[in-house]
């Protein structure tokens, strides 16, 4: 399983973005059946809150449709929603401990320990998981590399 980000979600939508094509291409055909996606709630409000915010993103969508978007992405085949598993807590605060920060970083914090629980990858644009011990993280142009 592969966890998506919440950048890759909003560059998929967001056709102005360099990262436009590569996001989308990949979320296209993860979702076909190259892979099972893994989406977590807290991406998916980050995807909500940014994608219908006039003043962060360039060309807001509806509520409407950043609802209807993500639900499209959650329910296709290969999408499954992930969520912390009993030892959640434990993996964030050893994750927290070893970089000895918090802040900006609890939300990738967060996303790395699903990522160890569920011994996925995560798919992103965000440097910041290289930070974290045993994080399998790529972009989706280098996962889409995998697919040939």
């Amino acid at each position: 399983m592969r966890i998506v980000d919440a950048n890759v979600l909003l560059y998929a939508v967001n056709s102005g973005a360099h990262q436009h094509e590569e996001s989308r291409r990949w979320l296209e055909e993860a979702l076909g059946g190259a892979d099972t996606v893994g989406f977590t709630w807290n991406v998916s409000l980050a995807f909500l809150r940014v994608s219908t915010h006039a003043g962060v993103f360039p060309r807001p969508l509806s509520v409407e449709e950043a609802v209807e978007t993500l639900a499209a992405w959650h329910t296709s085949p290969a999408g499954l929603t992930v969520e912390p598993g009993p030892g959640h807590a434990r993996i964030l605060s050893e994750l927290l401990l070893a970089r000895g920060t918090g802040g900006n970083l609890v939300p990738d914090a967060h996303l790395a320990a699903l990522a160890l629980e569920t011994r996925s990858e995560i798919v992103s644009f965000d440097a910041d998981f290289s930070r974290f011990a045993g994080i399998r993280a790529r972009t989706p142009g280098q996962v889409l590399a995998t697919y040939r």
